[in-house]
């Protein structure tokens, strides 16, 4: 029999809610275990949803904005997951799922529901003892959102009777009930006896080690559940919750089965356009009901153009997964150096290269740069990308650019085959000898021994650096001083203005950095390719003198 909070799931299968693939397999996956229940030994007990739905109108009120002081009206998306979280048994009589990961953007409502679902677990699960942890890296944080839970039972007339709040510890007396904000740098972390614990924005622990602790924790406990809500992150190696994502995933894709293991991932789709607004709800479950449309529009248009707000907006708004927290280059600055480029004017002229040959099946950069002539002359940068046309259409999807589109108007040359052709590379290479004063090339020996060595016969100067700060730091502070001193002329080339919003520099403690294709959020070849073109330009001893912007001194 259908149930009030099935419609929403309903709504998803049917196509009347659009959804993102993993909101879509989450749900079939609830609704064929109530299918296949028997074979698996689960039991679906839908008056047990029903207590936990219930719960909330009536003893949970909001605390702050223009809800404050009303009951929590779960929102249909909402209701549907605590009921599936909490309705779900096991032949045995144990509850079926002990954890829950829940990915959603931000803005959707996770600290109202966080609140009362710790109200919950600790208060009305019909758990004798139940200790409740709000976790966190550090205690002060999980103080912060522990405190929604506080301020939600000061609002409610019916808790204020059964809890007493005491120094951020909920408690109701006469039992060992109690629900405590927990961080991984209290004095011990040992005994602990978990009966629920709250993880929120799980994508900030630098470590595993406090979910570790409490997941051993709760061994003894029937029904204990971790629940871990948050939204997208930067990743990092060894991430906690790219962890737990990857395992879900895996469960809702079909490749392991884990019956308690549970949750839902709003996100996006690969190659869906982050500014179509109709592809927002995929990750704003609570879109035009606590997530404002207007805010999204305008936060939207500021990203389109500035590199530190279109992470933190795929990050934090549409729950993309980014690689990097901000970008080095300003893209104002990035365009105001956007002056056309004739490359016919330029033959003849004194010119150095960079050559970057990162991946053999990616992007090659190979990029030549032209000191001025004359006083008030601008800095020439010519770049040429190759892509291996086998691989073009997959580009596209991966990194969620039009390389094809970028080919069909010349930004990019595709080489046959599903390798970068280095004898393409090195045809266009002695071109641009022939047609300009190639003084000397830099270029990263990685994949390009052969390469180097076949134009090192061809007559060419080519000098090995290896992507170090003592190579790459002074012209990366080159180009950042000549940027935003407006000495550069790119012509706006589509593909090098990609990488300049995508480069993300490391530093060391002597105050030297350079771009790290590991930290950056997608290609950065060009870039590389153009600061090692720079110190050819600043180390090669040219005839005339060349001032440096960073310095400002003269060097020979």
């Amino acid at each position: 029999m259908l149930q009030p909070w099935d419609q929403y799931g309903l709504d998803v299968l049917e196509g009347r809610i659009k959804s993102g693939r993993y909101t879509r397999l989450a749900v079939e996956r609830h609704f064929r275990d109530i299918r296949h229940q028997a074979d698996r030994q689960l039991i679906w007990r839908p008056e047990m949803a029903c207590h936990v739905l219930e719960f909330f109108p009536r003893y949970c009120r909001h605390f702050d904005g223009q809800w404050n002081g009303k009951p929590v009206e779960l929102a249909p998306w909402q209701a549907f997951w605590l009921a599936v979280e909490f309705g779900w048994y096991r032949e045995d009589g144990r509850r079926r799922f002990r954890t829950w990961y829940e990915e959603v953007a931000r803005k959707n409502g996770k600290s109202t529901k966080l609140a009362g679902l710790g109200i919950y677990l600790f208060a009305l699960d019909k758990e004798a003892g139940a200790q409740v942890y709000t976790a966190a890296t550090k205690l002060d944080q999980a103080k912060i959102t522990h405190s929604a839970a506080e301020m939600m039972v000061a609002k409610s007339p019916a808790l204020r009777q059964l809890v007493q709040n005491n120094k951020n510890i909920l408690r109701i007396p006469g039992t060992a009930n109690r629900y405590v904000p927990l961080g991984a740098d209290a004095n011990t972390l040992d005994g602990l006896n978990v009966h629920g614990a709250i993880m929120d924005e799980l994508h900030a622990h630098p470590t595993r080690a406090l979910w570790d602790v409490i997941d051993t924790g709760r061994g003894s406990r029937r029904n204990s559940i971790m629940h871990a809500i948050t939204t997208a992150g930067f990743n990092q190696e060894g991430s906690i919750c790219l962890e737990q994502r990857g395992y879900l995933i895996q469960i809702l894709e079909g490749q392991l089965q884990d019956d308690s293991y549970g949750g839902v991932i709003y996100t996006l789709d690969e190659g869906d356009d982050w500014f179509d607004q109709s592809n927002w709800v995929k990750a704003n479950p609570n879109l035009a009901v606590s997530v404002n449309l207007e805010e999204l529009d305008s936060q939207a248009q500021k990203a389109r153009h500035e590199p530190a707000a279109l992470n933190n907006f795929l990050t934090k708004r549409l729950n993309i997964w980014t690689q990097v927290e901000r970008s080095w280059l300003s893209l104002d600055a990035w365009n105001n150096n956007a002056q056309p480029v004739d490359a016919e004017a330029l033959k003849g002229r004194t010119c150095f290269g960079g050559l970057d040959l990162a991946n053999k099946i990616d992007i090659a950069a190979w990029v030549l740069l032209f000191p001025p002539v004359e006083p008030g002359d601008k800095w020439a940068i010519l770049p040429r990308f190759f892509v291996p046309a086998d691989n073009i259409a997959l580009r596209d999807r991966q990194d969620r650019v039009s390389y094809t589109s970028w080919a069909r108007q010349g930004y990019i040359t595709a080489t046959a085959g599903v390798q970068i052709n280095q004898d393409a590379i090195r045809t266009q290479i002695l071109q641009d000898a022939a047609d300009y004063d190639i003084q000397s090339i830099g270029f990263d020996e990685w994949n390009a021994g052969k390469l180097a060595s076949e134009l090192i016969e061809d007559g060419l100067e080519l000098v090995a650096l290896s992507q170090n700060f003592q190579n790459l730091s002074e012209p990366s502070k080159e180009l950042e001083a000549r940027l935003l001193a407006g000495d550069f002329a790119h012509g706006g080339n589509p593909v090098l203005r990609w990488m300049a919003g995508n480069v993300v520099v490391i530093s060391d403690s002597n105050g030297n950095y350079r771009p790290s294709k590991k930290k950056s959020r997608e290609k950065i070849d060009g870039i590389v390719g153009l600061i090692m073109a720079l110190n050819r330009a600043l180390y090669h001893k040219p005839a005339t003198p060349y001032v440096s912007a960073y310095e400002n001194e003269v060097c020979l």
